[in-house]
C-alpha cells in the first residue's frame, strides 16, 4: 500500500473564482505549484486531486468540461515532470447530500480503494474546513489548511469541534517543505 497526498484543486493548485472555473482558459495555476509537485519531497507519495465541482450540478458547465480542466490540469503538471496519480470529482450540487461531496470521504475512500493506499501514512492538504473533514472521516493521518484560496477566510471563523490536529501553511510549496522535514525526521 502506498501513502499519497490528497489536494484539493480550486485554492490549492488553481486559484479559485466566485464565479467558479468555467473553462481552461480561467485557470491560474497558482505560484510554486510545479516545482512543489516536482520535488524529492513528494516522490514517494500518490498524488491525488480530490475535488468538489458543484458548476457541472448547478447546470453551469458540463461534466465534459469539468473533466477537460481536470486533465489539462494534469497535463500542465506532468509536462513540467509532476504526476499526479489520480483526479476524482464530486460534480454534485450540495443539495444532492451524496457520499462524495467534501466533507463527506468518499472521493477519498474511493481513490484508497483504485489505488491502494495506506490513509494511515497519508495527508490531506485543502483550502477549507470541508477538505480536512473530508481527510479526517476518511482516516488520512495528517491534514493541512493553506492559506492560499479560501484557507485565510477559514482560518478567521472557528474550527470545527471535531478538527483538533491540523497543520496550517502558507502554501502547497510550504506544506511539501514540512512534509519532507517530517518524513526526514521519522526516517532518523
Amino acid at each position: 500500500m502506498f501513502p499519497a497526498i490528497f489536494l484539493d484543486r480550486d485554492g490549492v493548485l488553481i486559484e479559485n473564482r466566485s464565479d467558479y472555473v468555467r473553462n481552461w482558459a480561467q485557470v491560474r495555476i497558482l505560484p510554486k505549484i510545479v516545482d512543489a509537485l516536482t520535488s524529492h519531497a513528494v516522490k514517494k507519495y500518490k498524488i491525488i486531486i480530490v475535488t468538489n465541482q458543484s458548476a457541472v450540478g448547478r447546470g453551469l458547465i458540463t461534466l465534459e468540461a469539468a473533466r477537460n480542466i481536470n486533465e489539462n490540469l494534469v497535463r500542465v503538471i506532468e509536462e513540467h515532470k509532476g504526476q499526479i496519480h489520480g483526479v476524482y470529482m464530486c460534480p454534485h450540487d450540495p443539495s444532492a447530500q451524496c457520499s462524495c461531496r467534501k466533507p463527506q470521504p468518499g472521493l477519498i475512500l474511493q481513490a484508497a480503494n483504485d489505488l491502494f493506499l495506506d490513509l494511515g501514512r497519508s495527508w490531506m492538504i485543502g483550502d477549507a474546513w470541508s477538505d480536512l473533514l473530508a481527510g479526517r472521516a476518511a482516516g488520512v493521518h495528517k491534514v493541512a489548511l493553506l492559506k492560499t484560496g479560501r484557507g485565510s477566510e477559514q482560518l478567521l471563523q472557528h474550527s470545527p469541534d471535531n478538527l483538533a490536529d491540523y497543520f496550517v501553511f502558507n502554501d502547497l510549496a510550504d506544506a511539501v517543505r514540512t512534509i519532507q522535514k517530517i518524513d526526514s525526521d521519522s526516517n532518523s
